[in-house]
């Protein structure tokens, strides 16, 4: 019996000291929870009221630390947010509530509008503070020099918008289309990148139809009104090289096809799927091509009673606003002839000279360089245009990046000049051009030349010479008409 007793005051204990243990928890419990104030809208510019997640806080349906809250998108979520390289992911603040414990609740929603709910802004209603923070969404960038455009590729993409995507609340677009605005001159007068992309938008004005006037995507105007695309009179062109564009162009202003379909009407072409075929024909000429297809390294022949079949049977089934595809074929490798010269000795001298390549017998000069022995020439496809780098990658593999003359006099009078490669130009690979290598020359060096006056008789084709300068089309190689086509086989390890 008494040790039924002990048990029976070892569970009444038990269950009092539980009691009171829950009774104490639901009393702390409740004096966790704060009240939240009346809610105030934000009346300040909404402009100004973009924000971004510090990633420190967690974002609720309520104040954070009112009874009831649920979590919208945890404090790792908000981090992510934070981190962010997408518009879509700023937020719009718009109201607030203050707690009985001075903290402040920002109600923001995400520019996409994924997102909604309360966030802890700090301490004050008039600044962001805590879990945001002011955001920036564009930053202002240079404007181009040339500022009147046109739409490049009007249709439903990249149509003009009352602000960047994004980078306000509910951005919209002014218009679904511009196809029926191809033909406007719009005016740029305002450009932005958006912050987090890095991408180039325009404000662009349109006097003919101001409702059009709105941001734009940099790349979806252009300076040349040759290449703008207006669906309802032109057709797009891309020249291939079997799966691959090689590059496009636009037949403009098309007429439609007579009643027969035999010939080109005096009907300007006025809405899409007009058939437009004999004037697209007409309008495709050799100059047209070979101006879009200039430093491409491809050729195609549109000269009458040349047309291969397949070219001609794409431009007559032309239709406004469809893309057709012309096969164009690739040229052949060239050498394109090595010119040299010395740099001018400041940028407004009027100074610079070309360099001539010393041959055995030739008198020496301070403007005679002995050139290393080359196994091949600056090959490339015809026609195709290269660059500086390229040109100047080819000099250090071959022992041109460091020249001498050989030596001019005698005894102690005897000297040297040293070149060393500066920069190389541009150009356009061909048989008939110019692939020009710029030097700076050292002051007299007394001594004996490092450089070794052998003669090799290289290929005439490597070095450019009077006869290819002369019909050269670059101004380069008019300037160094007199490098001659000789070589050095040991300059290589001397330079």
């Amino acid at each position: 019996m008494q040790s039924s007793l002990k048990k029976s005051l070892y569970l009444g204990l038990a269950a009092l000291s539980f009691a009171g243990v829950a009774a104490v928890s639901t009393t702390a419990s409740a004096k966790s929870y704060a009240t939240a104030g009346a809610y105030s809208t934000l009346k300040t510019d909404a402009t100004k009221r973009n924000v971004e997640a510090t990633g420190t806080n967690a974002l609720y349906t309520k104040p954070g630390t009112v009874k009831g809250a649920k979590v919208v998108a945890s404090k790792a979520t908000m981090a992510k947010l934070a981190s962010s390289k997408k518009s879509a992911d700023y937020f719009r603040a718009y109201g607030v509530k203050t707690t009985n414990r001075g903290s402040v609740y920002y109600r923001v929603v995400s520019m996409d509008g994924k997102y909604r709910g309360y966030i802890y802004g700090g301490k004050s209603d008039t600044a962001f503070a805590g879990g945001i923070k002011s955001a920036d969404t564009t930053t202002k960038a240079t404007m181009p020099t040339n500022t009147t455009v046109y739409f490049k590729n009007p249709g439903t993409a990249n149509v003009t918008w009352t602000a960047p995507k994004y980078t306000q609340y509910k951005a919209a677009k002014n218009v679904v289309n511009t196809t029926p605005f191809a033909g406007d001159t719009l005016t740029i007068t305002d450009a932005a990148t958006k912050t987090r992309e890095g991408s180039l938008y325009y404000y662009v004005k349109d006097a003919q139809h101001p409702t059009v006037s709105g941001w734009i995507y940099s790349g979806a105007v252009t300076t040349d009104k040759t290449v703008a695309f207006n669906q309802a009179t032109d057709v797009k062109v891309n020249f291939v090289d079997g799966s691959s564009v090689v590059t496009s162009g636009v037949l403009q202003s098309l007429f439609a096809n007579n009643a027969t379909n035999t010939a080109a009407s005096t009907t300007p072409a006025d809405a899409v799927g007009t058939a437009a075929g004999f004037s697209a024909t007409a309008k495709a000429t050799q100059d047209w091509a070979d101006a879009l297809l200039k430093g491409t390294g491809y050729s195609i022949n549109l000269k009458s009673g040349s047309v291969t079949a397949a070219n001609q049977a794409a431009l007559l089934a032309a239709k406004t606003g469809d893309t057709i595809t012309l096969n164009v074929t690739k040229n052949s490798e060239v050498t394109t002839p090595l010119y040299l010269k010395k740099a001018a000795t400041t940028s407004t001298a009027n100074d610079a000279e070309s360099l001539t390549a010393y041959k055995t017998g030739d008198t020496a000069s301070d403007t005679t360089v002995v050139v290393p022995s080359l196994t091949s020439g600056f090959k490339g496809v015809d026609g195709a245009a290269f660059t500086s780098a390229t040109l100047k990658a080819f000099a250090t593999s071959n022992n041109l990046t460091t020249l001498y003359t050989p030596t001019i006099g005698t005894g102690a009078d005897a000297y040297y000049i040293k070149y060393t490669l500066s920069t190389a130009e541009d150009g356009t690979y061909g048989a008939k051009s110019a692939a020009t290598l710029v030097y700076t020359a050292s002051d007299k060096i007394k001594g004996e030349s490092p450089a070794s006056t052998t003669s090799n008789g290289d290929n005439g084709s490597v070095w450019g010479s009077t006869s290819t300068s002369s019909s050269s089309t670059s101004s380069s190689a008019a300037s160094a008409s007199s490098t001659e086509a000789s070589t050095s086989s040991s300059a290589s390890s001397a330079s």
